[in-house]
């Protein structure tokens, strides 16, 4: 599996441990759940500990960590009013000083991925941003789906958490939602739990989107993943674990409880076909980030790196560059 948006695991939320250690912690935890292959996640937070993000990053990338692929920087321009779990006093603009930091840091910390809102981001800066390497992504905002095309005209591709914190598809507006739908050169991730998008909105938005772009798996998983760990903080607020579900205290949901081979089990149980749903965790992914070695095919030269599931679709071996891996333990929840 492939995931594109994991902000934590093995106890460890990024935000809170911004090292190479932590990389390491974070990519042995997916492993164990199958995912080979992973954008470490960074939620909004300060310039200093994001540039600490970066250099840990850069020596992840440096020293080859297993499963490592690279960062995706979720924040800090982004939109308050589409804000989630974000906190909003470390939301504001992207500035000229922003945006030199990150192109003098592009290729330097593996594949670079960024989200970004239009509310505080300009289609000149996203063109910049491309050029320098960085795959763009429009989330958490309240874009208009007219505004929309300008920002895939400068060189956005791809659309973070489909559903979740964005526009929605009305009758006379059709938001961000509607616009990936409709627009074959966006592709977006989608955390198939049942608990952030509605199975029947899954259902609707498998059947409507145009391609070539399509719709791929994210665990959005945080620090619990992995481990029975009952509660975290991020930024200074409380998140809790509870039946499958981590929220803040006010009932916010502040990422997923969630492993890719459970989102398959999932989008199973809503009638999705296995041949989809499998290429939503695996191909679809590889495929936007231009993974060439791992889009879903058994040959010589390309990644070494399979699970085996069963018939119902437990995770039942993993291999990870030829090598197995011990699968997580099971806890009760």
């Amino acid at each position: 599996f492939v995931d594109l948006q994991v902000n934590g695991g093995g106890g460890v939320l990024f935000n809170n441990n911004p090292s190479e250690a932590g990389i390491r912690t974070i990519c042995s935890a997916h492993a164990a759940f199958g995912t080979t292959a992973l954008m470490v996640t960074l939620i909004t937070d300060g310039p200093e500990l994001r540039k600490s993000a970066i250099e840990a990053g850069r020596q992840a990338a440096a020293r080859q960590v297993p499963g490592y692929l690279g960062l995706h920087l979720e924040g800090p321009h982004l939109s308050v009013a589409r804000k989630g779990t974000h906190d909003p006093a470390l939301i504001r603009p992207m500035r000229e000083d922003d945006l030199q930091f990150l192109e003098a840091q592009a290729d330097t910390f593996g594949i670079a991925m960024i989200t970004i809102a239009p509310e505080s981001v300009t289609p000149e800066q996203v063109s910049r941003l491309v050029a320098g390497g960085y795959h763009v992504s429009l989330g958490h905002t309240d874009v208009a789906s007219a505004d929309v095309a300008r920002y895939v005209a400068a060189g956005a591709t791809l659309v973070t958490h489909l559903f979740n914190a964005m526009s929605q598809l009305g009758n006379r507006e059709p938001g961000l939602v509607g616009a990936v739908l409709a627009d074959g050169g966006l592709s977006a991730g989608l955390i198939a739990d049942a608990v952030h998008v509605h199975p029947a909105a899954m259902r609707m938005a498998l059947a409507a989107k145009a391609g070539p772009g399509g719709i791929f798996l994210v665990s959005d998983a945080m620090a619990p993943a992995g481990s029975d760990l009952a509660e975290f903080a991020l930024n200074g607020r409380r998140i809790r674990r509870e039946n499958g579900r981590l929220t803040l205290d006010d009932g916010t949901l502040a990422g997923a409880d969630l492993d890719l081979a459970r989102a398959l089990r999932v989008l199973r149980d809503i009638g999705v076909p296995l041949d989809r749903s499998l290429a939503m965790a695996t191909l679809g992914p590889a495929r936007v980030l231009g993974l060439a070695d791992r889009c879903g095919r058994l040959a010589a030269g390309r990644s070494a790196d399979l699970v085996h599931l069963s018939d119902t679709l437990d995770l039942t071996a993993v291999w990870q560059g030829g090598a197995a891996v011990p699968l997580a333990p099971v806890f009760s929840v």
